[in-house]
């Protein structure tokens, strides 16, 4: 970001807050700082209290405990409209019966907008998405990917503060959602617009989020960018969240200057982690690139762990192979990158996997 967009854009500050429906506590003391011009996405299972955030910051739903503020200004007790706020929703909810021209001016009209200033803007909010050659159709009209950038149109037309984004790629096919994000990222680096995205889908959070904060059970599990929570997870649902993770249970301890990581079945490893307390119950992570295969009795570099096992399964993903091995007591995932006429192994087949120690994060139970 530069200076000039962060200077434009306003942040957004969550303070304490907590929703309840009913008896039911959706929220639970959620504190977030999002900075100007930033695209922060909150990313969670169904469930985890994403989407009753976002609402919240819109204005929707019960009323809150806590504090919500949009550049520097609270705005928790203020109703939907005097938040100037726009939220682009699931369903796009479009007007079926107005042109594609007619729903982006739409809020402009509410908002008793002198006309030529309307036809200006809506000019200009179709050309930003694309859509000069459709303004006339319908809805039903539209591709789904058309119908969404009517509904980005139709919001930003009206100048939010904040743009509030609810899983706005849900409904789209896979390949459309891929072409869809980038034109997201790329319509809000040139608004400079702070924006908030709501996904479940880890890549679709991971390809356009400057950070992420990912939630379960509406608490706030790590905040950070997509490489720091992928690399660095604070607990188990983090590392199982964002991507497929090796995670064995088991205790840190010392043997002859030397920290190690040991688990029940007798896996152990040396670690290569400053400041781990020795003695305490903790689980070791690992991702499936990190492990190399080979067979049974290749020789391995010094610096890495040396892991026996055997081939319980194995998928071809095209660029990878991936492999099930059982090690001990513990089916471990590793991707091994597929090249032409590189030895495979069946399933069955004896293997050694190789780990370097400075792969391996300790996380905390």
């Amino acid at each position: 970001m530069t200076s000039e967009t962060t200077a434009a854009a306003v942040g957004v500050s969550i303070e304490d807050l907590s929703v309840s429906y009913g008896d039911n506590e959706v929220l639970r003391g959620i504190n977030l700082e999002i900075e100007p011009g930033e695209l922060f996405t909150f990313l969670g299972p169904s469930g985890s209290g994403k989407s009753t955030l976002l609402r919240a910051v819109a204005g929707f739903g019960p009323q809150p405990k806590g504090r919500i503020l949009i550049g520097g200004d609270e705005v928790t007790r203020l109703p939907p409209w005097q938040r100037n706020v726009g939220m682009v929703f699931q369903s796009y909810a479009l007007w079926p019966h107005m042109t594609v021209r007619k729903n982006v001016a739409f809020g402009l009209e509410e908002r008793k907008v002198r006309a030529n200033e309307i036809r200006g803007r809506v000019e200009a909010a179709l050309e930003l998405v694309g859509l000069q050659e459709f303004a006339e159709r319908r809805p039903s009209q539209l591709s789904g990917g058309e119908q969404q950038r009517v509904a980005l149109a139709r919001t930003i037309i009206i100048e939010p503060r904040v743009l509030l984004l609810d899983e706005p790629l849900s409904n789209l096919d896979a390949n459309l959602r891929v072409q869809m994000r980038r034109e997201i990222l790329d319509l809000q680096r040139k608004l400079a617009l702070t924006t908030i995205f709501v996904t479940h889908d880890q890549e679709e959070a991971n390809t356009i989020s400057d950070r992420i904060a990912v939630l379960n059970d509406g608490i706030i599990q790590q905040v950070g960018s997509p490489m720091e929570l992928y690399d660095e997870p604070a607990n188990r649902f983090v590392a199982h969240f964002l991507g497929t993770a090796n995670l064995i249970d088991g205790a840190v301890s010392q043997e002859d200057g030397t920290i190690l990581f040991e688990a029940p079945d007798g896996t152990r490893f040396p670690l290569d982690c400053a400041g781990i307390e020795v003695g305490t119950e903790r689980t070791a992570m690992f991702r499936p690139q990190n492990l190399r295969i080979a067979a049974e009795g290749s020789a391995w570099g010094e610096s890495q762990v040396k892991l026996p096992g055997l081939v319980e399964h194995r998928e071809f993903l095209g660029s990878q192979i991936r492999y099930f091995v059982r090690v001990g007591e513990h089916t471990l995932v590793v991707d091994d990158t597929h090249r032409v006429d590189q030895p495979t192994f069946d399933v069955g087949e004896a293997v050694v996997l190789g780990l370097e120690t400075g792969q391996v994060r300790i996380l905390g139970g």
